[in-house]
């Protein structure tokens, strides 16, 4: 059958093992000093290892693979312990794989092993989201209290990727930016540090409704102009980071190879991670 599965890439990967700890499914392995994916039926596709790979060594493809085997993946899971099983039903849970979730929970039961507490509604509800709960974020006071006047650096409009024109002449020769909708509000140096001398897209993988449309839309952009470089910022919730999954299978629907640089801003307004 054709299905996603994980791909890496041998001339980028450098061996460095961070992919491991966010598969615990086991599909991803270090041998011979590169990760390897091990077996098709170990790998869900979801691509839960892409944002920690340094290098941008992982991406997901279509291909022929055998179909993922929940069961089997659970059989290995339980030798590893409760952690383990925990981050895996995390992990199914971030990704709104209800069937998969049920099947591991009733293994776990069959097999008389306790159930890791976590939050199962399906989609995530407003207790069980990492990126809706809610919190209070302290502030120091500023040392300095007379305001600075501060200059816009947007150089086209709109801005929501649903409303932009994608033969919109400023398109070509661009350097663009992908962003979160909620990074502007967190990252006080935005302008200055991302948006300055770039094109900027904006939109939301949680709540935007036609994730593929965005793709083919932004498939398109990336095959009929000259696309410079792309930037992508989004937040540290895990529901952010589909941005990085769309643009890949957009780069992939189009053709091209584009490198992409990630920011991953913390909701406290901090750089957490780059990765290109």
């Amino acid at each position: 059958m054709k299905r996603q599965i994980i791909k890496i890439d041998e001339e980028k990967c450098n061996g460095c093992g961070l992919c491991i700890p966010d598969c615990p499914e086991g599909a991803l392995q270090i041998i011979d000093g590169k990760a390897r994916l091990i077996s098709d039926l170990f790998c869900d596709g979801l691509g839960a290892c892409i944002g920690t790979c340094p290098e941008g060594a992982i991406a997901t493809i279509e291909r022929e693979a055998e179909p993922y085997d929940e069961v089997k993946v659970m059989e290995n899971i339980i030798k590893l312990g409760p952690n383990t099983i925990k981050a895996h039903l995390k992990h199914l849970k971030d990704h709104e794989q209800k069937e998969y979730f049920e099947q591991a929970v009733y293994l776990l039961k069959k097999k008389g092993i306790p159930v890791p507490e976590i939050e199962i509604e399906f989609p995530c509800s407003v207790s069980g989201c990492p990126g809706l709960a809610s919190q209070e974020i302290e502030r120091s006071e500023h040392l300095n209290s007379q305001s600075v006047p501060l200059r816009s650096e947007l150089r086209q409009w709109p801005v929501q990727l649903h409303l932009i024109n994608p033969n919109a002449p400023y398109l070509e020769n661009a350097d663009l930016l992908i962003s979160a909708d909620c990074v502007p509000f967190s990252f006080a140096d935005f302008h200055q540090l991302f948006l300055k001398d770039k094109i900027v897209i904006t939109l939301c993988p949680k709540l935007d409704k036609g994730i593929d449309l965005y793709i083919e839309k932004l498939a398109q952009i990336f095959r009929t102009k000259n696309i410079k470089s792309i930037t992508v910022t989004r937040m540290e919730v895990p529901c952010c980071g589909g941005i990085e999954l769309i643009i890949q299978k957009a780069l992939e629907m189009a053709g091209k190879s584009t490198n992409v640089k990630v920011h991953i801003i913390s909701i406290k307004g901090e750089i957490t991670r780059e990765a290109s």
